[in-house]
């Protein structure tokens, strides 16, 4: 292959001299040094825009990217069920695709066939593009149709009058209301009730026990009916005041917490009007689409706990309805990375946070860890298993977590899933969640080993690095900040003494008797709290 071949002098196009031999009395055949270099230059750039292209032509090497199991990530995935038929205009490169397609279109092996499937990619490819600015127009087109139509539907209401526009939006709310309505009650599966034990009759035989049991019921008359008579619907009722109010842990709606927390009590009692009473604000009344922000852990163990338990009493199904309700406006604040769920959530809108005061943000033992027994009594009666999940997952989250001492601290942060600061109780901030260990192994007959043996660990662990006697002979169990014993127990504590005496019964080593003292120890200490302090001065500690 000679220079000229590839650009021959013809081709340049230099105009003509007119001039005469005797101005070039010696005519060059050859070129000169400098369009040598020009020339090599010109052929060395199409030499690499050859070689370019072709190495830019897709082949067998460049597809393997594709077989990481990313296929359905890097192009879009091909339901083979269509019939073969590639909906999104692109092709598959993936483990076992390409064999059966060069079989199916007479393709061999080898570079050519590669540049060949690499050229039909590119086409495709181009007609998806194609496809794609089509669709485009389309709902280019669709929007401004429907944005004429509004313009249309706009200027025929401004026709209307004000009371015919209103009456409009007000048929339009009760539409959807009523919706909303058939979507809650739709009914629930019918699944067996346990057959609860010693609700009804039964006066005992012993007349100062009898005499007790009256006074404590009148007592809870007494209350139901001032609450009543001052506060009906409030969440709670200021005794001195006369009047009913919402705290915040309930939010500032009129949610009826003393009602819906009193319905076992009432049912167990007999006050069987009272209870009914209840039932007919609860049903008419009830109202979770609020825009409230309420205590997760409060809610739950007074409202779903609550309304489960009266549905299991009673049979009336409006409770399990409710709790199926409400459970769903709680699912929202579980939405943090790491399934730790918030302190609060807004009922209406589902945006979740924490207390402001909890260590860095963090979530609290007690509240998260007290979720349990209701949400698996929920999946259990919905048959969603949803509720159970959620539980779970903080479960199996707290058993990988590493513990200092063996101890789990108050503190556990959302978004990290670290711990916060070490400080460990089992009075406020950690108790009821030892308590809902126990009794998920209770509840579920014993079978329930996972949740009986973090308990076992748990306990143990305080009884090693918590429990101490004081001077005067007392049990105490004190709480660990920063690697130290703090000596002080907790109010909220004093339910230990019936957790470990509950507890007794299918201990490590047989140390049911041991448990049983602690117990009675822990419970005399508090006794004497009581005992020793004025009731003007009795405090938390």
């Amino acid at each position: 292959m000679t220079t000229p071949a590839l650009l021959p002098l013809s081709g340049r196009r230099i105009p003509a001299l007119n001039v005469g031999t005797a101005s070039f009395p010696h005519h060059r055949a050859t070129l000169r040094l400098s369009e040598k270099f020009i020339l090599l230059l010109i052929l060395s750039a199409f030499i690499t825009l050859c070689f370019g292209a072709f190495f830019f032509l897709p082949d067998s090497s460049k597809h393997k990217r594709f077989d990481l199991g990313l296929e359905d990530v890097l192009i879009p995935h091909v339901d083979t069920s269509n019939g073969g038929k590639n909906l999104g205009g692109y092709l598959i490169h993936g483990q076992g695709h390409d064999e059966h397609r060069h079989r199916e279109m007479g393709w061999g092996a080898g570079h050519d066939d590669t540049r060949l499937e690499g050229s039909l990619h590119f086409l495709s490819h181009s007609l998806g593009s194609e496809m794609k600015r089509e669709e485009e127009e389309r709902l280019r087109n669709k929007i401004q149709a429907d944005h004429e139509k509004a313009l249309e539907e706009a200027k025929e209401k401004l026709k209307k009058s004000r009371d015919e526009i209103q009456a409009e939006i007000q048929t339009e709310k009760n539409k959807v209301a009523q919706e909303m309505k058939k979507k809650d009650d739709k009914p629930l599966p019918p699944v067996p009730l346990p057959n609860l034990i010693g609700i009804n009759g039964g006066e005992p035989a012993d007349l100062d026990i009898r005499e007790k049991r009256n006074k404590i019921k009148e007592m809870m008359k007494h209350a139901w009916d001032n609450y009543r008579q001052y506060g009906w619907g409030h969440n709670e009722l200021k005794p001195i005041a006369r009047k009913g109010h919402s705290t915040n842990i309930f939010g500032n709606s009129q949610m009826g917490a003393t009602i819906v927390d009193a319905l076992d009590t009432l049912y167990i009692m007999g006050l069987h009007d009272e209870f009914r009473e209840g039932q007919e604000w609860i049903d008419k009344n009830l109202d979770f689409g609020v825009n409230s922000e309420v205590s997760v852990f409060e809610v739950n163990i007074r409202f779903i706990g609550g309304l489960l338990a009266a549905y299991y009493l009673s049979g009336q199904e409006v409770f399990k309805i409710k709790a199926v309700q409400l459970a769903g406006k709680l699912l929202p604040a579980f939405n943090t990375p790491t399934g730790i769920p918030w302190a609060m959530v807004n009922l209406k809108s589902g945006v979740g946070r924490n207390w402001g005061w909890a260590s860095a943000g963090s979530s609290i033992l007690a509240e998260f860890g007290t979720l349990h027994m209701e949400f698996v009594h929920l999946s259990y009666l919905t048959g969603d298993p949803v509720y159970y999940n959620k539980v779970m997952h903080i479960r199996k989250l707290l058993q990988k977590m590493d513990r200092p001492n063996g101890l789990y601290p108050n503190y556990l942060n959302p978004r990290t899933g670290r711990w916060g600061q070490h400080h460990t109780s089992v009075g406020g901030l950690g108790d009821s969640f030892y308590e809902y260990l126990l009794k998920a192994w209770l509840m579920s007959d014993k079978r329930d080993t996972e949740a009986r043996k973090m308990y076992d660990d748990a306990i143990e662990a305080i009884e090693k690095h918590l429990i101490r006697k004081s001077n005067g002979g007392l049990t105490f169990i004190g709480e660990w900040k920063n690697g130290h014993l703090e000596r002080k127990m907790g109010h909220l504590t004093c339910f230990a003494g019936g957790m470990f005496a509950l507890g007794a019964d299918g201990s490590r080593d047989d140390k049911a008797g041991h448990y049983l003292q602690l117990g009675a120890e822990i419970a005399h200490t508090c006794h004497e709290s009581y005992d020793r302090t004025s009731q003007d001065k009795i405090q938390d500690r």
